[in-house]
């Protein structure tokens, strides 16, 4: 299913700025800059050291917004720099509403692909050591029911689809239990600025805003691996062989990005979000290099 190309859906033509509300775990990555260029207008400069940037993910799900209930994968190639302001790239965004991605591509320009999320819940045991009686020589250890909510991303392509990846996330506390005895972290304000554009809707290099309150707090990051992974790949530096690496294929280079090395995950609960209409503005060319050498 591909978005529809009509009107605006009751609810954006209220905006800007257009308000979600939901939940969301914003995961940041060290993404290889050769993997994050493949996604960046050559204009404009990645923010990069020892060849990685900063990338990750940022997965919502929204209880009210303009386009009613839906969930979201944007997938966060790195940090481009574009003076006088740095800000992220997204590489793909994915979303299970065929109005949300329409508004993606018209209105803000984002890559935006419609993708169906299939969600369940599973226990695990896991085996955890008694370092003390180890000390002791009397080795052993206890069983410790771990409960995750596993994400299954399937990525709509005209009637079919296409398996993307699947992504598990840790649930604390007993399944079923309605105490919220976990603590939800402070209350925050930020924003989130990012450029998007250069795409077929949207030619032009824009950057827009999108403005959080929350309560935040951190979490053991999400376990991310792709269809043709047995087991799931904590960090693969984006070098797992079973993906493959062609240029020419966002979807694999975007699986690539998610595939790479987490190094801090962040639950928002009690989300709000405004997002701002965004505004065109001017690629700065690439400083020249100036190279020395010696006579």
């Amino acid at each position: 299913m591909e978005a529809e190309d009509d009107q605006p859906a009751a609810g954006y033509r209220h905006g800007p700025p257009w308000v979600f509300k939901g939940s969301a775990l914003y995961q940041l990555h060290l993404v290889k800059a050769a993997t994050a260029r493949a996604f960046v207008p050559k204009e404009l400069r990645l923010v990069e050291a020892f060849g990685y940037t900063l990338g990750g993910m940022f997965l919502a799900r929204y209880h009210d917004s303009p386009a009613g209930q839906f969930d979201e994968l944007v997938v966060i190639a790195g940090i481009v720099w574009n003076p006088p302001t740095s800000c992220a790239w997204a590489a793909r965004v994915l979303v299970n509403s065929a109005e949300a991605c329409r508004h993606g591509r018209k209105e803000v320009g984002l890559p935006s692909h419609v993708a169906a999320f299939s969600q369940t819940e599973d226990s695990t045991l896991r085996n955890k050591p008694n370092n003390f009686l180890n000390i002791l020589g009397m080795g052993s250890g206890f069983s410790k029911q771990e409960n995750y909510r596993r994400i299954e991303i399937k990525e709509a392509s005209g009637s079919s689809s296409r398996h993307l990846c699947n992504i598990s996330l840790p649930l604390n506390g007993s399944r079923g239990s309605h105490k919220r005895s976990k603590w939800m972290g402070p209350a925050i304000k930020m924003s989130l600025p990012s450029f998007s554009g250069q795409t077929e809707d949207h030619p032009e290099l824009l950057k827009y805003s999108c403005k959080v309150e929350c309560r935040v707090r951190p979490v053991s990051p999400a376990k991310i691996w792709s269809p043709k992974t047995a087991e799931p790949q904590e960090c693969s530096d984006g070098m797992n062989s079973s993906t493959g690496s062609s240029d020419s294929d966002a979807q694999k280079q975007s699986l690539l990005v998610l595939l790479s090395r987490p190094i801090l995950a962040l639950e928002f609960s009690s989300l709000r979000m405004h997002v701002d209409a965004p505004k065109i503005v001017a690629p700065h060319p690439k400083k020249k290099e100036v190279r020395y050498s010696s006579t």
